[in-house]
């Protein structure tokens, strides 16, 4: 049995794809069931890790390669794509490559803003959600677990922890720079997901002249 992660995030793929493909609220526990059915055979174990800068799948495997082609079919299905359009944009990490990057992802060293906590959080949340689905196994329970305190030791013995860090306090932080003041600045929100969500929490708590939220398109 070996470990591995299959996957793609804001570094191998452009955001177009990655929302393609992400699982978000209760289409996370949906997603897990059906993976467990569709490509249980090849998994003894999984995990869906999915964000808004990534869609991992953390597995336990006899057969890593084929899992892998597998895996990347079932992604690119879920998103209405073919296989051939994701290849180039996914990354196969088995076994020791798998625990280094979960304990990267958990520490916030794999995130689009360094040291931002959220992940963690969600990191959490994918296990409880394959826990649920009845995917989660000792394997990765114990990668999981590991990778956690991980992460507990990286904020406690390192300054990577010393600020509240992420993707929204960093973009209140830049229109803090460029803005003299945000009390007189109208504030635009292009998106409704939960990215902007929280966005929206922080730059509430600076009281914008005005907040305004638009989707990306008119269909929307």
């Amino acid at each position: 049995m070996q470990l591995l992660t299959f996957g793609l995030n804001h570094q191998s793929a452009p955001l177009a794809m990655r929302e393609r493909v992400a699982f978000a609220g209760e289409s996370l526990v949906k997603a897990a069931l059906d993976l467990k059915s569709s490509v249980g055979a090849l998994l003894r174990e999984s995990a869906i890790l999915s964000t808004c800068n990534r869609t991992e799948i953390y597995a336990a495997s006899a057969n890593p390669q084929a899992a892998s082609l597998a895996l990347e079919q079932w992604i690119a299905a879920h998103g209405g794509l073919k296989a051939g359009e994701i290849r180039a944009h996914t990354y196969l990490l088995p076994g020791d490559q798998t625990v280094r990057h979960a304990f990267r992802v958990a520490s916030g060293l794999d995130s689009m803003v360094l040291g931002e906590a959220q992940i963690l959080g969600q990191m959490k949340d994918a296990v409880r959600t394959a826990h649920e689905a009845g995917s989660l196994g000792p394997n990765l329970h114990q990668l999981f677990q590991r990778s956690f305190a991980v992460a507990k030791e990286v904020r406690t013995q390192t300054e990577i922890g010393s600020q509240s860090v992420s993707l929204a306090a960093a973009a209140v932080r830049l229109a803090e720079r460029i803005f003299e003041r945000l009390e007189d600045t109208r504030v635009l929100f292009v998106g409704a997901g939960d990215m902007i969500e929280l966005a929206a929490t922080h730059f509430a708590a600076r009281h914008p002249k005005a907040m305004l939220v638009a989707n990306r398109s008119i269909d929307r």
